[in-house]
């Protein structure tokens, strides 16, 4: 841990059309800053290579939830408390709301913000499994306009993701089930509370006519990126509640946990296998 925060230039542009001036200069050289609640961190330990941030804290067109027919969209500096607060959310995306409530006290939730979670792509973060799990999708915007994502390809490496050093991540959109779905998240971690996850499960599901009709399935903390595991969901989707043993075995081959500081590959593997089994038993309730 460094004594000292190191020299660095910050610049506080006035709307999002400056910033995304700013962002497209310098080959890259610009580092967006909000909440700063993981950057002020890494920043102080000398572990940030840039030396010119961005301040978009105060930027309107990046705040906000949207509500219409088939989306939820947020701001990507819509916080942690402004999540679990949102009654449609907590209606509709609890997983969400779960995840916001379990990240951190209550000054990281009031400065947090759900971009900054994507953005700063730990793989233990508490938000992209339940995004994962609702299929979510990202806006980014550049000078050159917007371009959507689908969240499931956005990471694509360790601290690597699909975002242009002239882009900004603009919002996130929740598509709304038109059909009730079961949803199931658990954070597995050394605390109930300001803990970083072991793992991190978020799954939703229907059945139809005793069959599991639609199933998405995400876990964090247990790769180098948060993983939707499409093989698992394969192994599910069209078959009956008994098909456990496939499903696990899916999940075995699909994951591929490692050993650190703050656990073992086998206790993740038993965990996610044992959170497997119980989603796959409320779906059925």
């Amino acid at each position: 841990m460094r004594a000292f925060i190191p020299a660095y230039q910050l610049v506080t542009p006035q709307s999002l059309s400056e910033a995304l001036t700013i962002v497209a200069s310098d080959g890259g050289a610009w580092r967006p800053f909000a909440g700063g609640t993981d950057l002020m961190v890494l920043l102080e330990a000398g572990k940030l290579p840039h030396k010119n941030y961005l301040n978009i804290w105060n930027l309107s067109e990046l705040r906000g939830i949207e509500v219409s027919d088939a989306y939820v969209s947020l701001g990507a500096l819509t916080t942690y408390t402004e999540v679990h607060n949102h009654e449609i959310l907590r209606a509709e995306f609890p997983m969400l709301c779960q995840a916001a409530k379990e990240t951190g006290g209550i000054a990281i939730q009031n400065r947090g913000t759900l971009g900054g979670n994507i953005v700063n792509a730990s793989p233990a973060a508490d938000s992209p499994p339940a995004l994962l799990a609702y299929d979510a999708e990202l806006e980014l915007v550049s000078k050159h306009g917007e371009r959507r994502v689908p969240y499931l390809k956005f990471h694509t490496g360790y601290k690597q993701m699909d975002i242009r050093p002239d882009e900004l991540l603009r919002a996130i959109r929740l598509p709304r089930a038109p059909n009730q779905l079961t949803q199931y998240y658990r954070k597995v971690g050394t605390r109930k509370a300001q803990a970083i996850s072991k793992v991190c499960f978020a799954a939703v599901g229907s059945m139809n006519d005793g069959k599991i009709e639609s199933v998405r399935i995400a876990l964090g903390s247990i790769a180098p990126i948060p993983l939707r595991c499409v093989q698992t969901e394969n192994a599910l989707r069209n078959q009956t509640i008994d098909s456990l043993a496939a499903a696990r075995d899916a999940l075995g081959s699909e994951i591929s946990p490692i050993d650190d500081l703050r656990s073992t590959r086998d206790y993740r593997l038993r965990v996610s296998l044992n959170l497997l089994e119980d989603f796959i038993n409320e779906l059925s309730v």
